[in-house]
């Protein structure tokens, strides 16, 4: 158990140590103050407009719901038609042997 505890404190510490020097870069900063202003102003105004935020998130979940869906069905109508062309060739095989 210290084990562990040691290495995610290590690990806590070198992406802490890795994210402040890469901070010495001026592109890399100018970077992250953009993108932590943007983080600010959609917490900002998901705090006064929760239902905007409930209705926002609701949204993405349905619009990946619906994109996962159609992947999952993609991926079985491929595996039956796989199944198909495999069941095809076995039964093509059974009969050359009888032939």
């Amino acid at each position: 158990m210290m084990g562990k505890r040691k290495f995610v404190i290590g690990v806590f510490l070198g992406a802490t140590v890795g994210g402040l020097l890469s901070l010495l870069d001026k592109d890399t900063r100018t970077y992250t103050k953009d993108k932590l202003t943007r983080v600010k102003a959609g917490t900002s105004y998901a705090i006064k407009n929760p239902s905007d935020a409930v209705h926002s998130v609701r949204t993405a979940f349905t619009s990946f719901n619906q994109a996962f869906s159609k992947g999952a069905e993609n991926a079985i109508s491929t595996l039956e038609q796989v199944e198909t062309t495999l069941e095809k060739m076995t039964n093509k095989n059974k009969l050359d042997r009888i032939e």
